[in-house]
């Protein structure tokens, strides 16, 4: 560790970051685990406490780890990943962006459904469903369901097994808030259909019409927003 220091212009913080960044990449730590505690740390990568604070920092800012006050320090569920990849939310014209979301959203979803389709598991579909009927039901009683829609259109992509589609999810994530936002909910019915017509061609593994329900799913969405 000294030596390897000693040939390196960076500070010493981001050299440890950077280390313990390759450790998370050889899957020494997965997704979820929890890093040794400090003291641990700077005994296994000899440098002092205060270094092993400031990497801890900077791997936050990047999203790579996730600092819980009182519990500890633990490996992001989206390592690397920010909340706004692409800086959407200093966008001020909302509307026009989140006609442009939906037009992205109708060239990648679709097929992000097939491949839900084709790999997910029956843990996942049945979770699917679970998410298809609590949506339905803030529906019907007039409830935001913003978080249960994102959360049943997050478990589609990560059901693909796509190793790029994570790095989308906040793109989407990002568009259905603002489509609720903007619509203030007025789809229910054809929310509730369209959903529980994706979730269904899922579960029979069929591509093909995973894709079409998603596609007119989305173009509902259009619709609502004035899209041709």
């Amino acid at each position: 560790m000294t030596e390897e220091i000693k040939k390196t212009r960076q500070p010493l913080a981001q050299v440890v970051a950077n280390n313990l960044e390759e450790l998370i990449k050889s899957q020494k730590y997965n997704i979820g685990d929890k890093l040794p505690n400090e003291f641990e740390l700077a005994t296994e990568l000899n440098v002092g406490r205060g270094t092993i604070r400031e990497a801890i920092k900077l791997m936050a800012a990047r999203n790579i780890v996730e600092i819980r006050r009182g519990t500890g320090t633990f490996v992001s569920e989206a390592p690397g990943i920010s909340e706004d990849p692409l800086g959407l939310s200093f966008i001020a014209d909302k509307k026009k962006l989140s006609q442009d979301l939906m037009e992205m959203r109708s060239i990648i979803e679709p097929e992000i459904a097939r491949l839900a389709a084709e790999h997910a598991t029956v843990s996942e579909i049945e979770q699917m469903e679970a998410l298809c009927l609590a949506i339905e039901n803030l529906i019907q009683n007039d409830c935001n369901h913003e978080e249960l829609d994102i959360e049943l259109h997050t478990l589609i992509a990560k059901s693909s097994r796509n190793l790029v589609v994570p790095s989308l999810i906040p793109i989407i994530q990002t568009a259905i808030s603002l489509f609720i936002d903007l619509t203030n909910r007025h789809l229910k019915d054809e929310t509730i259909k369209t959903h529980a017509a994706i979730v269904s061609a899922i579960k029979q593994g069929d591509g093909t019409e995973a894709k079409k329900q998603m596609a007119a799913h989305l173009q509902y969405n259009k619709t609502a927003l004035h899209i041709e």
